[in-house]
């Protein structure tokens, strides 16, 4: 049963509140928040919570307790599953190396919602030449001044002509 001690030991748990805990000062210093600042998050989130709630989860002793209201708040304040929030940080990931991990997973998300939004509009546009075929040569002038680089208006006026950016 968890919490035995075989042999004087502790047996660890793959999931446990203690990880809750651990995980939350982690994700928090990775991200550059304040305990106030992971505190407002996690009450607009919709779990009211204070900076010494915050605090006490991370270094109380006795350690303040989790509710599940409240790891569900953590979860999605740090835009992880539970079942991660809840598991024990990796070993060999310093602290630096985590944050680098953090922005480009950021970056990755970023950049694919961009993606995703110039693919729509490309294809907005695309429908809108076909409604309206006159319209073709003044939309790529267009485009060519708005962007300044006539080799990034072809590329995007290709784009346009293909009916779609991917």
């Amino acid at each position: 049963m968890a919490g035995d001690k075989p042999e004087g030991g502790e047996v660890p748990l793959l999931y446990s509140e203690g990880n809750v805990a651990a995980r939350v000062a982690l994700e928090r210093e990775v991200r550059g928040w304040s305990t106030t600042e992971l505190a407002e998050r996690v009450t607009r989130a919709g779990v009211k919570m204070n900076q010494t709630a915050v605090w006490r989860i991370e270094n109380g002793t006795p350690r303040r307790r989790i509710n599940l209201d409240e790891a569900l708040a953590f979860s999605r304040v740090f835009e992880l599953p539970l079942e991660e929030l809840m598991s024990p940080p990796l070993e060999g990931l310093d602290i630096d190396s985590r944050r680098l991990v953090q922005e480009a997973v950021e970056a990755f998300y970023e950049a694919r919602d961009a993606r995703d939004r110039l693919h729509h509009a490309v294809v907005a546009i695309a429908d809108h030449i076909k409604a309206h075929p006159d319209s073709s040569r003044a939309i790529h002038e267009q485009c060519l001044r708005l962007m300044g680089d006539e080799r990034e208006a072809r590329t995007l006026s290709g784009d346009i002509e293909d009916g779609g950016h991917y």
